[in-house]
């Protein structure tokens, strides 16, 4: 008897997540340290570890790897700032910050530089793997209570009504409804549930509004979303 579609689903998903190769870049030896072991017991694969913002462009252009998981405060060049570089010069290496600040400014600017999930330090190691997950997927995982102070701010700036007619011009409405359940912090599942349609279908709907509107990954697409005065 083989197993059932979700258990075959989850081995896939499990194979997955140990062919993934992230490197890890924080300035603290010791944090860096513990990270690896306990990323390489959940069987993910360690390209290489940074301490510098500088070091972390140069590794990334060496070892290609998956998913960068990122300090945000380091010396010289930041987290965001190397986050911006990385996006610029591997599009498809996904940026995961892992940070001990929750500050809205600080959140804004890495979302902004292309990062595609916002972590605090105090997340669990299942949260960490589930992050990497849906980072490499091209998704975002961002703590909830961060999502919504960012789109809570980016609600208290004044509404860009030319971004509205950008949306209506360039999206369908299936797409329209697809940007709208997004940013209100819906994940694939829960829009392929509402919408009757398959993850699949969400999957590629995301796809095509990403590269219409021209932004890196869902979580700016929430932002533009909220940004246009739509949701």
């Amino acid at each position: 008897m083989g197993g059932s579609a979700s258990e075959e689903l989850e081995t896939a998903e499990r194979r997955q997540v140990e062919s993934l190769r992230v490197l890890i870049v924080d300035d603290h030896d010791l944090f860096r340290t513990g990270l690896r072991n306990l990323l390489e017991e959940q069987g993910i694969v360690i390209a290489g570890e940074a301490g510098t913002g500088q070091e972390a462009v140069r590794t990334v252009r060496e070892v290609a790897p998956d998913v960068v998981v990122m300090d945000l405060n380091m010396p010289e060049m930041g987290g965001v700032e190397a986050t911006r570089a990385i996006t610029a010069i591997a599009p498809l290496t996904r940026v995961l910050m892992l940070t001990i600040s929750d500050q809205d400014s600080d959140v804004m600017d890495a979302i902004l530089a292309g990062a595609c999930g916002y972590l605090l330090k105090d997340a669990s190691i299942q949260d960490l793997v589930a992050g990497i997950r849906a980072a490499a997927r091209g998704e975002s995982l961002i703590s909830p209570h961060i999502a919504a102070k960012v789109l809570q701010r980016v609600r208290a700036t004044s509404a860009q009504p030319e971004i509205a007619e950008t949306i209506r011009a360039e999206l369908s409405d299936r797409e329209i409804e697809v940007l709208k359940l997004i940013a209100n912090g819906k994940d694939n599942a829960l829009i392929a549930a509402e919408l009757h349609i398959s993850p699949k279908t969400v999957k590629n709907h995301i796809s095509n509004i990403l590269m219409k509107l021209q932004i890196d990954n869902r979580i700016q697409a929430a932002v533009y979303a909220v940004r246009s005065g739509l949701v």
